[in-house]
């Protein structure tokens, strides 16, 4: 009798770890970066190579990191949505154009509208490692301090921004 209880009793543990699982939201995978400082690092630009940008430019400011590519099929769905929200200068919007080629960044920003203040080029995406990309896009909230207080997996939609960023954006400036 004990030889059918372990088997049934590991199979109803492992059924509940999947139940679990699959009732959990993807883009709420909790980030060990959260709350903590942003990595360091310092890029080129992708629009100039001789001018750089490192997150300690931001301090002071609450500002977003956009990791994106002209290669990410995602990041056309929320591009439209980012530019919306650089149009309405609610913060600065910074990007990370992810193991891209340069002429395919800029081409990319040129044909769907650059929303980006500037985007690094992080060409062998060892920032992007830094900071946990897995997929892009992914997009981090810093705070004036230089602290990671949000991370938003996949495209940004419209319920995301208005519910959760901005607001939190507007909390961080107070």
């Amino acid at each position: 009798m004990t030889r059918f209880l372990v088997p049934l009793g590991l199979f109803l543990v492992l059924a509940v770890f999947l139940a679990i699982g699959l009732n959990r939201d993807p883009r709420e995978v909790p980030s060990p970066l959260i709350g903590k400082p942003a990595p360091a690092f310092r890029l080129e630009q992708l629009a100039d190579p001789a001018k750089t940008f490192s997150p300690e430019d931001m301090k002071g400011k609450v500002w977003l990191l956009n990791v994106w590519a002209s290669w990410c099929v995602s990041c056309r769905q929320e591009h439209p949505l980012l530019v919306e929200f650089a149009r309405r200068g609610i913060a600065p919007l910074v990007g990370l154009d992810y193991k891209d080629a340069r002429p395919d960044g800029l081409g990319w920003l040129r044909q769907f509208g650059n929303p980006y203040m500037l985007s690094a080029y992080d060409a062998d995406g060892r920032v992007g490692i830094d900071y946990g990309v897995y997929g892009v896009p992914e997009t981090y909230l810093i705070d004036k301090a230089g602290v990671i207080r949000h991370k938003h997996i996949g495209p940004i939609n419209e319920e995301a921004l208005s519910k959760k960023i901005v607001p939190m954006i507007a909390e961080l400036n107070k």
